[in-house]
């Protein structure tokens, strides 16, 4: 462990009102050039004795703007304080959770992991035009059935046509014969690069894909692929749960990764964060923005400086042991509901490490799913299962009280 670590209240408070006495004040420096501003004081009652004992809540009245990426080179020095605190959290992200080595990744803290997911398709989509002048009709990108729909957006924006692999219905595990299959398709019609997305913990199931799946198999065809990870749910419990972690910087194949901080880390909505190593993130330049010091290699530009903020509060808060006990008490909730659902036969998918069970529909009656805002895999037409999620105010007394509904179902 080298940068998480846990700290008191008062240093996390005189930790960031120092970052934003190294901003711009806008009330009181000289600052004829920026668009942007403190909030309204008007609007937003910024007097208020409170702030001083919430520095997340300073932060926001401050309304820092964080643009470009902070990892590279230079970046504006109107809000180097609150930067600086960004950097410490992708160093804690990268190095203590995702074993990058220390200074080699790039990064951001995006608006969250559509964004994220997006900026890591558009990064490599350029690499191969740029590194392999590969044509825009060349290039692919692999996703599961299960893959978060930002990957079809991705897919619609940058017009970068999407392989949608199978997975198993049981074990929600890639189909390697169908997808094999699916390749030499695929390469035979003309793709020769492509951008492989696996998944930490998928929103509907919680699974985790095996990246071997992918890699051997692109490597047998002798293909030229990126891998990225989305981790957007699973980045904050997977890693800390399990000891073969695959889908970390320590597997050579890995280039990228998402992780949401609005989810299992409970910040505030709006924050994604992407990492990437080094000698990547550069394809995505805007060289248009001149007028910003730095390189803007963004997919938002302009970004919450806030948000690194809280983000950074809630790891200090914890430290890298914190945060284990916490995901810990997940997981032997999760245990608990497996076990009960065993003893009632009702099938279900549970990733182990991952705190989300998902039950076949068949056992789930839509009053039983409407009572407890159960979510179904799909609310357009026949769905098939429905998610429980056990967060943090996911208590066991809430689920005995499913058990229990359950119970009666199953009696009748």
């Amino acid at each position: 462990m080298k940068t998480w670590k846990k700290i008191t209240q008062s240093d996390r408070l005189e930790r960031i009102t120092k970052a934003l006495s190294e901003n711009v004040n806008f009330s009181n420096d000289v600052t004829l050039g920026y668009p942007a501003s403190k909030l309204d004081g008007k609007v937003f009652y910024d007097d208020a004795s409170f702030l001083k004992d919430a520095p997340v809540l300073m932060t926001y009245v401050a309304n820092p703007n964080h643009i470009g990426c902070h990892t590279v080179g230079i970046s504006e020095k109107a809000f180097k304080g609150t930067q600086e605190i960004e950097r410490e959290v992708l160093e804690i992200l990268a190095v203590d959770v995702f074993n990058a080595e220390s200074n080699q990744y790039d990064g951001y803290i995006a608006t969250g992991g559509t964004e994220a997911n997006i900026e890591a398709l558009w990064i490599y989509r350029n690499y191969f035009m740029n590194t392999h002048q590969a044509k825009l009709s060349e290039i692919m990108i692999i996703a599961s059935e299960d893959t978060h729909y930002s990957i079809a957006k991705g897919s619609n924006l940058l017009m970068v046509d999407w392989m949608k692999v199978d997975v198993q219905f049981e074990n929600r595990k890639i189909d390697e014969n169908k997808f094999e299959a699916a390749l030499k398709d695929a390469i035979s019609n003309g793709k020769k690069h492509f951008i492989v997305v696996a998944n930490m913990g998928t929103t509907m199931f919680g699974s985790v894909d095996n990246p071997d799946a992918y890699t051997t198999i692109l490597e047998k065809h002798n293909v030229a692929f990126k891998l990225h990870v989305d981790a957007a749910y699973g980045g904050f419990i997977y890693p800390f749960l399990t000891d073969n972690n695959q889908l970390d910087f320590r597997n050579p194949y890995v280039s990228s990764i998402t992780i949401d901080a609005h989810k299992m880390l409970q910040a505030p909505y709006g924050t994604g964060i992407f990492l990437c190593r080094k000698n990547l993130i550069e394809n995505v330049l805007t060289k248009e923005a001149e007028y910003v010091e730095g390189m803007d290699l963004t997919l938002c530009g302009s970004r919450s400086g806030a948000n690194a903020v809280a983000v950074w509060m809630i790891l200090k808060t914890y430290g890298k042991n914190g945060w284990f006990e916490k995901v810990k008490i997940l997981e032997m909730r999760t245990d608990w509901l497996c076990k009960q659902l065993d003893e009632l036969n009702i099938s279900y998918f549970r990733q182990p490490f991952m705190n989300i069970v998902t039950i076949k529909s068949e056992f789930i009656s839509p009053e039983l799913a409407y009572q407890y805002d159960l979510v179904p895999d799909s609310h357009n037409h026949d769905n098939k299962w429905y998610k429980i999620v056990l967060m943090e105010h996911v208590e066991v007394s809430n689920l005995q009280e499913l058990i229990s509904s359950l119970k009666t179902v199953t009696a009748i």
